[in-house]
């Protein structure tokens, strides 16, 4: 029986309800039955990492303007209506307290007409808010969000209208996220690893597989560098992100590090078997769609390792693909759970040839 009022409503934990045994043999299916769409039916997989509940960092909460107040939650599945939420097994506890001390502020806020977003990310620095609303930020509101974050010990909110590029609205302290001992400044509404314990997973998974003496790494979509400060600290990095205000966040952080920093927009723009084939190990961390544009490249490319970060089982079998037809073997794969009770699953996938 699920322990959360929300489920099925609030659609974010699908799966709360299995059996505990049943959903870690759900889990490491959809691990091994992606290696094996890939070509790699006896995969060497790992046991399923688990990250713990309470322990998510980072959320994108849904918002509407309804005739009882305001709603701040998440959607169902296939519905655009807000299930407004009163508790969450996996949010971060400090984080989710948040919430029910916005919706008095939203419902003053003249830039929210009828729907908005909220991205809140738990850097360590603090609570980081990103508001996305569908109407101009005035000038009263600016004065209600510099209270609120004074209030509640908010380093920095940021608004946007729709789609258009964040503006930092208020900021009381430089928000902070660290990285093997060193810190950035994360973009509103930065992507992080869902958990700390998730990112720590990941991390590890990527380290054990650096080959001894490496002498360069190429990282492909390095974010704000989760990775890239990590892997410095076996040989010098260089990375590549496409998103401008990551790589403005890693390039500054990276001044006078071993991590060499380049915009390039890798699915407009792949890197080069060529430019790729000097480096001893290539990690890549693309986003839920995956590296399609990359893999002709990478595999043509004679590395001799690659470490492939997935968040998206379907797009790593397809990718993987590429790399069996290339004749790269399955060195180990790490299944990481830390979207708790969801179909989602992380994996770190080692390649060699």
């Amino acid at each position: 029986m699920a322990i959360c009022p929300h489920f099925g409503p609030c659609g974010g934990c699908s799966l709360l309800d299995m059996p505990d045994a049943d959903y870690v043999a759900r889990k490491t299916r959809f691990a091994a039955d992606a290696l094996a769409r890939a070509g790699y039916p006896d995969a060497p997989l790992a046991p399923l990492v688990r990250t713990p509940p309470h322990a998510r960092r980072r959320m994108d909460f849904a918002i509407r303007r309804t005739s009882a107040g305001v709603a701040l939650g998440l959607h169902p599945p296939r519905s655009h209506a807000v299930t407004d939420l009163a508790s969450c097994l996996v949010l971060d506890p400090d984080l989710f307290a948040l919430v029910p001390k916005l919706r008095p502020l939203l419902e003053r806020l003249d830039a929210l007409r009828r729907d908005g977003s909220l991205i809140a990310n738990r850097l360590d620095s603090g609570p980081d808010l990103l508001l996305r609303l569908d109407a101009p930020v005035t000038a009263r509101d600016r004065t209600r969000l510099a209270a609120f974050a004074t209030e509640h010990r908010i380093p920095r909110i940021a608004t946007a209208t729709g789609k258009a590029s964040p503006e930092t609205a208020v900021q009381l302290a430089r928000p902070r996220q660290m990285f093997a001992g060193h810190a950035v400044t994360p973009p509103p509404g930065a992507f992080l690893q869902a958990s700390r314990e998730g990112e720590n997973a990941i991390r590890d998974a990527v380290l054990a597989a650096v080959p001894a003496r490496a002498r360069r790494i190429v990282e492909l979509y390095a974010g704000i560098g989760t990775l890239s400060f990590p892997l410095a600290a076996h040989a010098p990095v260089q990375a590549f992100e496409g998103d401008p205000a990551s790589f403005a966040a890693l390039r500054e952080a990276a001044g006078g590090t071993r991590v060499a920093v380049e915009q390039r927009d890798l699915a407009r723009a792949p890197l080069t078997a060529k430019a790729l084939a000097a480096a001893d190990l290539v990690v890549l961390d693309p986003p839920h769609a995956g590296a399609a544009p990359q893999m002709p490249a990478l595999a043509a490319s004679n590395v001799r390792r690659i470490v492939y970060v997935s968040c998206n089982p379907n797009t790593l079998a397809r990718d993987a693909a590429a790399l069996r037809e290339a004749g790269y073997r399955l060195e180990q794969a790490v299944p990481i759970d830390q979207f708790l009770w969801s179909q989602r699953l992380e994996m770190v996938a080692t390649f060699a040839r």
